[in-house]
């Protein structure tokens, strides 16, 4: 009988022990063996524009893309195409035209320019040298970017209300998925939207997976630091956020002996190459919030 402690506090360690184990027995015991193969938003108010930006002809889910724009007037007719688009939309959407909607405000986003991209860090680097002239480049390429206009401005606005209308109409059409996408895509140009942060949440809820759950606690306390102290919303979130916990933490429950099980089952397969199975492993709580796994016969 052999003795090895694993540290652990949750059952995914104890998951990732037993993969690595399985795997570890596996490659040791084939290399013996030669035989073995080693929320309220403002809409800007403009004139409609042109025929040709109807999505009357559009079909319903197809997605457009970002216009490119060379100047400011440019950007204030493509502001103009994209709100008419968006009050065409809105009123399809009144009308219980859920499909013409969509197909209104995805055209009305695809006017507007497309999101300025976040710069991400570069890796960590070894050489002191190297770490000091991406810091001088870094401070340089920051001296020469532009702020964000009140135009800029204003295509966030449209583009993040744009995008929670498209999430409006995927819950009407009973694509909660595709709510969420379209959801998180609002917030990206305003982080506090509430009725988007709202309307993931809730359909975060209907996925009822362990990560969506997760995504609507999340939203639901973001909600509550966001709200005035006096909003109307408050009880019914506090509400949601309550029934979340006990439903997220069944799901990561179901999901982790999901998992276990799959990973049982694929470490079955190679030790039964050797006549061993996952059950000559045996895992027992070492009171240290860690699991003593023990091997035998």
């Amino acid at each position: 009988m052999a003795t090895a402690k694993l540290a652990s506090s949750s059952h995914f360690h104890l998951t990732h022990n037993l993969f690595s184990l399985t795997t570890l027995l596996t490659v040791n015991m084939a290399q013996s063996d030669e035989s073995l193969p080693s929320q309220s938003h403002v809409s800007s108010s403009s004139q409609g524009p042109d025929k040709t930006a109807s999505a009357k002809n559009l079909e319903p889910g197809t997605e457009t893309h970002s216009t490119e724009i060379d100047s400011e007037s440019d950007v204030n007719k493509c502001l103009d195409d994209a709100e008419f688009l968006k009050q065409e939309g809105t009123a399809h959407f009144k009308a219980g035209s859920w499909a013409e909607a969509l197909a209104s405000y995805r055209s009305g986003l695809g006017r507007l320019p497309k999101r300025r991209e976040v710069k991400t860090k570069q890796p960590a680097r070894n050489n002191d040298s190297e770490v000091k002239k991406d810091e001088e480049k870094e401070e340089t390429e920051g001296e020469g970017e532009e702020p964000l206009t009140g135009q800029d401005l204003e295509v966030a606005k449209l583009r993040s209300v744009l995008n929670a209308n498209i999430g409006a109409c995927h819950v009407k059409l009973g694509e909660n998925k595709d709510a969420v996408k379209a959801c998180t895509d609002a917030l990206l140009d305003d982080p506090t939207y509430v009725k988007a942060l709202q309307r993931r949440a809730s359909c975060s809820e209907q996925l009822n997976t362990w990560s969506s759950l997760v995504q609507a606690q999340d939203d639901y306390q973001t909600l509550l630091k966001v709200l005035p102290s006096d909003s109307p919303l408050r009880p019914s979130i506090n509400r949601s956020l309550a029934s979340v916990k006990p439903r997220l933490e069944a799901a990561q429950q179901k999901e982790t002996g999901e998992m276990i099980g799959k990973l049982k089952e694929m470490g079955n397969s190679f030790l039964g190459n050797f006549g061993l199975s996952t059950d000559n492993f045996k895992f027992e709580p070492n009171g240290q919030g860690g699991y003593s796994m023990n091997f035998g016969r």
